[in-house]
């Protein structure tokens, strides 16, 4: 029977650390991040993982998917991410386009996104036809982790973002990607949208962690998004997700009160006033009217 490892909230979790953590069967929090404040956040809340999103694009920039994000978007928010982590193992999305078209250009991609955005890892969408990219990643000494089921790069592909892999072909077919993914190098995998059945078999075959979002619990992990559990996402919430407070209403409340404060004239109050000593003041005055004299008896004279 496997020992629980004490949670260290001191150590820096790193990428060996996660497949320790399986090994000892301590499951995994991960939280995506998309700032500085947010990251300091759930770190102090003790999370082993931030993921930078590319879901940025939905949560952050306001577009209706993630397709539009740029590699520049990544690497500007996973740099405020890892300004505000100190701890957490931070791994950042490589956006649609920056690493299907070649291996030489995902080196390049995923390059800048440790070397500028100062992440620990990146993390790819796509199961055994990218295992070639995660190869060459790899040996180029950047860790990936991988990530299958519903992708949400695929979208289109996909027709929506509904639960993947529900009948046995298309099950069997993924665990085919899950080994694909970790032959070629992947230190985890993210299973999304996939039955809870079939994310305990990947688990159960896979030597590397399975990080789960709509998978159920018998992964070694699970990963949520950030505005999703703190209510700042709007009304809408994924079936996959759980509300655990309802920050985005206290926000909306705060802002009112502001509103009706300086409306009001009770914003700013005495205690958010600074004041002049009487001899500045006076002196100032003094000042000011004296030019103002001096101006009125030039235009006079006009």
């Amino acid at each position: 029977m496997s020992t629980m490892v004490p949670f260290d909230s001191a150590r820096a979790v790193t990428t060996t650390a996660l497949r320790a953590m399986k090994e000892a069967s301590r499951p995994i929090v991960m939280l995506t991040a998309y700032d500085t404040p947010s990251a300091r956040l759930v770190e102090a809340a003790g999370v082993d993982a931030i993921l930078v999103g590319d879901s940025l694009g939905m949560t952050v920039l306001g577009f209706d998917s993630t397709l539009p994000v740029t590699l520049d978007d990544m690497v500007r928010h996973t740099a405020a991410v890892v300004r505000g982590a100190t701890r957490a193992l931070v791994i950042a999305d490589m956006p649609f386009m920056t690493f299907q078209v070649s291996a030489d250009e995902a080196v390049r991609n995923a390059g800048r996104l440790i070397a500028e955005g100062g992440a620990a890892a990146v993390k790819v969408e796509g199961g055994a036809s990218v295992a070639p990219v995660v190869r060459r990643l790899v040996e180029a000494g950047i860790p990936v982790m991988g990530h299958v089921g519903l992708t949400p790069q695929s979208v289109h592909q996909l027709g929506g973002y509904k639960v993947q892999a529900k009948e046995a072909a298309p099950a069997l077919a993924l665990l085919e990607d899950c080994r694909a993914l970790e032959e070629a190098g992947a230190f985890a995998v993210v299973l999304e949208c996939i039955p809870a059945e079939l994310a305990a078999i990947a688990t159960r075959e896979l030597a590397v962690p399975t990080i789960g979002i709509g998978a159920g619990a018998g992964c070694d992990g699970q990963v949520q998004v950030f505005h999703d559990l703190l209510g700042l996402g709007g009304a809408f919430l994924p079936r996959h997700a759980k509300r655990y407070a309802d920050i985005g209403a206290a926000i909306e409340e705060a802002v009112a009160r502001y509103a009706d404060e300086v409306r009001e004239g009770a914003f700013p109050a005495e205690e958010q006033t600074t004041h002049m000593d009487v001899t500045a003041r006076t002196e100032v005055e003094s000042a000011r009217g004296g030019r103002l004299r001096a101006v009125g008896d030039h235009a006079d004279e006009g």
